[in-house]
């Protein structure tokens, strides 16, 4: 997780269990392509409240790790 998702989390209030449960219920939403860091992979679901809609965006990086980019509260 990088240090600009560590401070969306604590400036839009999700936390750490709702950033995993929408990584691990999610779908993906988009994927950009023509990012020369490579693809930016965006996803939503619910976070561990099953109420809250949390968003993030990742990429895998060369390791074939996925790095989470930034985390955001989905407002309706």
């Amino acid at each position: 997780m990088t240090v600009h998702a560590l401070e969306e989390m604590a400036e839009d209030g999700p936390q750490l269990v709702d950033v995993e449960a929408s990584l691990l219920n999610s779908g993906m939403v988009r994927s950009e392509k023509d990012d020369p860091r490579g693809d930016a992979v965006h996803g939503s679901w619910y976070g561990g409240d099953e109420m809250t809609p949390v968003g993030t965006v990742g990429r895998f990086t060369g390791t074939g790790r996925y790095l989470i980019i930034t985390v955001y509260r989905i407002s309706g």
